[in-house]
């Protein structure tokens, strides 16, 4: 596959180009419709169907998937957030798993408000509407106010697929507003070997020890952002690798498991 074939399949996080749309088109022209309205299963697997044999797309896709759906069927969260939303499809996924499993609300934040659009007419088909909440803006300035606004007073599994760039700086302010809990939180990031998060898997995977150390050089990354972590944090981190159309791939399974002091 070339360079130009994998930029195509990967997309540009925040940009249509015009398969998002063909999708929907796609799906609306089918003759089974009636079948996939109120049935996430079958709505998955159509665009499953669109992924295969009409264009790529850039899903997490059913294989790793099923490895967060394993997460949330064993955590249960009553609420799951989700960074970078896309067309829906784990909106769809993830929404469908923490309804079985009691949960009650999950939240996904889209800062391109034609891709909200999208997601949330699939959304709509697959009759999640009163589980999956889709909101128009970015990560940080939603994350803010969901906390603010005190929708969210901890976070319980918050899926990281947006930019890969602001994994590093989001995962650092929600440190900062205190929604990181020992016991509760778990966080979980897509695609951070291709295109990759270094930073990010920097953080997650060191010692409170060598986080205190990497404050100063990883901040000098985050260009502008000013925002304050917690280094005392203790994190447990897994990394699962995956084959893709476009190479290898991994997804981090981070869950916080404690707290040191800060004397």
């Amino acid at each position: 596959m070339t360079n130009k074939t994998v930029q195509a399949a990967a997309g540009t996080a925040g940009a249509l180009d015009g398969r998002e749309i063909e999708l929907l088109h796609w799906i609306y022209g089918r003759e089974d419709l009636k079948e996939l309205k109120g049935n996430p299963t079958k709505v998955l697997e159509a665009i499953d169907e669109f992924n295969c044999t009409v264009k790529m797309l850039m899903n997490i896709g059913p294989v790793k998937g099923t490895h967060v759906v394993n997460t949330i069927n064993k955590e249960k969260p009553g609420v799951m957030i989700e960074l970078g939303v896309y067309i829906g499809y784990s909106c769809i996924l993830f929404g469908e798993a923490l309804r079985a499993n009691g949960g009650k609300k999950y939240i996904g934040i889209e800062k391109n408000a034609e891709m909200a659009a999208v997601a949330n007419q699939l959304v709509d088909l697959a009759g999640l509407r009163d589980t999956v909440r889709i909101l128009v803006g970015g990560s940080a300035e939603i994350l803010k106010e969901l906390v603010v606004e005190k929708e969210i007073e901890q976070i319980e599994i918050i899926f990281l697929d947006h930019w890969q760039e602001l994994y590093l700086s989001d995962t650092w302010l929600l440190e900062e507003m205190n929604v990181m809990k020992p016991g509760v939180s778990f966080m979980i990031a897509d695609n951070v070997i291709f295109p990759g998060a270094p930073n990010f898997r920097k953080w997650v995977e060191a010692s409170t020890k060598e986080k205190k150390e990497l404050v100063k050089e990883l901040e000098s990354g985050l260009g502008c952002a000013k925002v304050k972590p917690n280094p005392n944090l203790i994190y447990e981190t897994v990394l699962e690798e995956f084959e893709t159309p476009w190479g290898l791939d991994g997804v981090t399974f981070t869950r916080v498991v404690g707290e040191e002091s800060s004397e």
